[in-house]
């Protein structure tokens, strides 16, 4: 997501923070809470069943259905619900306001565990045995979760990665910040060489000359060096320059002045970057230097390059294309089917002599209506011995289930989606993250709060399941 920024770029005030009463540090131990049953699809019309759905009406293929909705509660409720992470039995999600964690031990009635109050956008997350890391990518009067909202054209305004020790799941304890250029957009971790330490791959972006503390160019990320048994010591270790010549600087896609996106395939000392103009293929070997060994652009339908996804034997990646920001209708019949789509690329070579070489656009075949935001969002694998499938957010396009195994040749096999938010007026929400998660799907809605879905597809029959997902930080699984 690249346009709900509280301090850079203030395009869509649709949902506003918590009023400044509420802007205190505070754990909020949650009651247990049941999810709300889930209603029943709709009948939706044969040819788009986006267009003509009523306001939150349900609709989805045969083969996929909504088991459970648990909606935002207060201070949540009137703020963005962003990023998610696995762990266990928990699903711990990001917010404009903080974080919260659920309990997901019965998908089909999943409860709130704990809420954090710790405003910050875009509060992406991430987690690692007692440790959650959470991104601050808005101008903060301090690091702390009592900071108020601060312009960014002042200079000691602070941004950046605030760690929590989340060895008490109803109690989470705030343990350490660490200050990066242009504060964290996303943030990738990446497991070190030894299991006593955890890098963070921090990625942000220089909007433009206006920002005194995020000036251009900015084409570098900051590697944040977190030591697991003395997470206090965490440190900003190196900031590589990615592009040395300056990366793109075309009109006619977003010019590159950092990545908004990486995702890591640790086991094959991989990692691809979503950098606003270029898409890139990085060696992770030493995690301290990564390097660039290809970069790829594509001038006539990508706008922004947001995020990318691997497949399991990491000879593909699927890179998303964040058209409008994440705030527009794309999914129309009046815009082009490459636009706002996946591009999916296979690797060849070898060594440094990798490459990334196009193969097709992957767009959801429905079309919406003009009240409702969609684009390409994120997803990730579903863990499927010998296919590759993806699960992926579409913003009010809804989820998509989708198989790209041919990779010149992508189809859809699953879907879910709601109704607009409204019958006559654009407000953003929809789904930002669509997750599968040890035999389930986890949605974090924008508005709506956690859905889980389930879908019942002989292709997707799997038996892999894991004790811990991050989902930029790729597990690998047996491919039988």
């Amino acid at each position: 997501m690249i346009r709900f920024r509280t301090s850079r770029s203030r395009p869509f005030r649709t949902v506003s923070l918590a009023a400044a009463a509420l802007l205190v540090a505070s754990v909020a131990t949650a009651q247990p809470s049941s999810a709300q049953e889930a209603p029943d699809p709709v009948a939706a019309p044969a040819a788009a069943p986006g267009i003509g759905l009523p306001v939150d009406a349900i609709a989805s293929s045969p083969n996929v259905r909504q088991i459970a909705n648990l909606p935002p509660r207060a201070p949540f409720d009137t703020s963005l619900g962003t990023d998610m992470a696995f762990q266990g039995h928990y699903a711990f999600v990001g917010n404009y306001n903080g974080f919260v964690i659920y309990d997901i031990a019965r998908p089909s009635a999943p409860s709130i565990v704990s809420q954090v109050l710790c405003p910050g956008s875009q509060n992406d997350v991430s987690v690692h045995g007692n440790l959650l890391f959470l991104s601050t990518d808005s101008s903060r009067s301090d690091d702390s979760c009592a900071s108020t909202s601060q312009s960014a054209t002042v200079k000691s305004s602070w941004e950046g990665i605030k760690i929590f020790d989340i060895t008490d799941k109803t109690a989470p304890r705030y343990v350490k910040s660490v200050e990066t250029d242009c504060g964290s957009h996303t943030h990738t971790l990446v497991p070190g060489r030894d299991s006593g330490t955890v890098y963070l791959y921090v990625s942000s972006y220089s909007p433009s000359a206006d920002f005194p503390d995020c000036q251009p160019p900015h084409d570098s990320i900051s590697i944040v060096k977190v030591p697991v048994a003395a997470p206090t010591q965490a440190a900003v270790v190196a900031t590589p320059n990615l592009f040395p010549d300056g990366g793109y600087k075309g009109s006619s896609t977003s010019a590159t002045t950092g990545c908004h996106d990486i995702t890591a395939y640790p086991e094959r000392n991989l990692a691809a970057g979503a950098c606003m103009g270029d898409g890139i293929l990085m060696d992770i070997a030493n995690r301290e230097a990564p390097r660039v060994i290809d970069r790829v652009r594509d001038t006539k339908n990508f706008a922004f390059w947001h995020s990318a996804t691997f497949n399991n034997t990491g000879t593909k990646v699927v890179f998303t294309d964040e058209l409008g920001g994440g705030g527009a209708a794309t999914c129309l019949k009046t815009i082009d089917r490459d636009k706002g789509a996946d591009a999916i690329y296979d690797i060849t070579g070898s060594g440094d002599d990798r490459s990334l070489v196009f193969r097709s656009y992957y767009k959801i075949p429905r079309l919406n209506a003009d009240t409702e935001n969609c684009v390409a969002h994120n997803g990730s694998l579903l863990p499927v011995p010998g296919r590759d499938i993806m699960v992926q957010a579409w913003y009010q396009g809804g989820v998509s289930v989708w198989d790209f195994t041919d990779s010149a040749h992508p189809t859809e096999i699953g879907w879910w989606e709601r109704g607009p938010l409204s019958a006559t007026q654009l407000q953003v929400g929809g789904s930002w993250s669509a997750y599968y998660y040890n035999g389930h799907i986890y949605s974090s809605d924008i508005r709506k709060g956690l859905d889980v879905l389930e879908i019942n597809d002989p292709r997707t029959d799997n038996q892999t399941r894991f004790q811990e997902l991050n989902v930029q930080t790729q597990p690998g699984y047996e491919s039988r």
